[in-house]
């Protein structure tokens, strides 16, 4: 468990910067409070739309934009593709509710890292800033199961690849098949680790080796892969 001691204590080494981005100016609020109390992270701007949201980015190249799907002037949708083709980019992690699960989609195929229900704990935010900040996939437990189900029903378009679902997950070993039905319940590294057992260095190569293997391009794909080999049950 050395590792995840080691990652904890990185965040007071190297705080994460986080935008925020919401027309709500209490629900921004909130956030940054939520934010401000939680250890080795920094909220280095708010943004009321899309458009401050990607012009502050570039001024404050923050590691994280906490982004809202719905916005006025340039809505987060629009917002997405601006802010991660930034030099370096921030991961983007949508803000949402039920009943966005096609914008989430579409947030997600143009490049967002994931995305949180506004509903969530401030746990569940602190989170899921530290997992984006890793690079690691945010996928609210709360409309996960929706989104892949949609995703699903796009065929295709949702980019997993042409082969059949069974053959592409053969290959895994015992642990990589736990940890990829973690994945498709939109768990985080850490989450993972610890209901494993295991560092989350370990749990972050096991997903390294299942992408690999499957030929999954992200742990979105891998979650939708998740489903449509049966593992979820």
């Amino acid at each position: 468990m050395a590792d995840q001691a080691n990652s904890a204590d990185s965040w007071a080494d190297s705080a994460i910067r986080v935008l925020l981005a919401d027309d709500e100016q209490m629900i921004r609020h909130g956030v940054r409070v939520i934010l401000q109390h939680a250890e080795g992270i920094e909220v280095v701007g708010e943004a009321a739309n899309g458009a401050e949201a990607v012009r502050l980015a570039a001024e404050h190249g923050p590691d994280v934009v906490l982004l809202d799907v719905h916005m006025p002037v340039l809505d987060g949708l629009a917002a997405v593709g601006p802010l991660v083709a930034l030099d370096p980019a921030p991961k983007v992690v949508m803000l949402t509710t039920f009943g966005d699960e096609e914008n989430v989609i579409r947030a997600l195929r143009d490049g967002a890292t994931g995305f949180l229900l506004k509903d969530e704990g401030p746990q569940e935010l602190i989170s899921a800033v530290r997992a984006a900040a890793t690079g690691d996939a945010v996928l609210s437990p709360g409309v996960t199961g929706t989104v892949i189900r949609q995703m699903l029903g796009a065929g295709s378009k949702a980019g997993v690849g042409a082969a059949a679902p069974g053959s592409r997950v053969a290959g895994l070993t015992g642990r990589e098949r736990e940890v990829l039905v973690m994945l498709g319940a939109g768990l985080p590294n850490l989450e993972i680790g610890t209901r494993l057992g295991i560092g989350v260095g370990t749990v972050k190569t096991h997903v390294g080796s299942i992408l690999g293997k499957t030929g999954c391009e992200s742990r979105v794909q891998a979650a939708l892969l998740a489903h449509q080999a049966g593992l979820m049950c």
